[in-house]
């Protein structure tokens, strides 16, 4: 509404008109550029932690090779192939792999040998246990006077026990390879090397002697 007597042409009255419309109030233009800031902002801290996550991610990843680079022992030899050029990922993975499975070559190496090994303490022990047992059954049974007997049937004792063992050291022994020649004989030596089935032997080589003499 224009004062009496005022022109609606009148400058004054369109100033007045101009700042009495909300649309242009200088309040509102700030909380609007306020807010336009505040989005802009955020936006860029979220692009900033997600680069900042990304080059984290890419850091890990490099020290992993550098580190798988390090410990096999194959990445760290020179290939003539690639000259002085830097290993790719690639290649640094399948050096790994290749190297990882040597390793388990070489774990079950030494597990056959260890293997190997224990048997060959246990042939040792049962052989100590048979050379005890001989050399009791000799104290126990000494031989002086008239029950000494000649070298000769001492031989034809110790021939009878031998041929029984070959006979069944020939048919358990295997000499398709060295390796399966030595797995045969421990295995021989703990089946048919016992206490129990050596004095067998020996009984019946006596007996048979003493049948051949009287």
């Amino acid at each position: 509404m224009t004062e009496p007597g005022a022109s609606p042409e009148d400058p004054w009255v369109k100033v007045e008109c101009a700042y009495s419309d909300t649309s242009l109030d200088p309040d509102d233009e700030d909380s609007d550029y306020q807010q336009e800031s505040y989005k802009e902002s955020y936006k860029d801290r979220r692009r900033r932690a997600h680069t900042q996550a990304e080059q984290k991610r890419r850091d890990a990843i490099k020290r992993g090779y550098d580190d798988l680079q390090t410990i096999v022992p194959t990445c760290q030899q020179q290939d003539f192939s690639i000259g002085s050029q830097k290993l790719s990922k690639a290649i640094v993975l399948q050096k790994t792999i290749d190297y990882i499975q040597f390793l388990h070559k070489e774990k079950k190496k030494q597990e056959e040998e260890v293997s190997t090994l224990r048997k060959d303490v246990t042939a040792l022990k049962i052989m100590k246990v048979n050379y005890e047992q001989i050399v009791k059954a000799h104290r126990d049974n000494p031989h002086e006077g008239k029950d000494q007997v000649s070298d000769q049937v001492k031989f034809s004792v110790f021939q009878g026990i031998m041929d029984s063992l070959f006979q069944s050291f020939n048919a358990s022994i295997s000499v398709a390879s060295f390796q399966e020649l030595s797995a045969c004989v421990f295995s021989w030596i703990e089946e048919h090397c016992k206490p129990q089935t050596l004095r067998d032997i020996m009984l019946g080589v006596l007996h048979q002697l003493k049948n051949q003499l009287y």
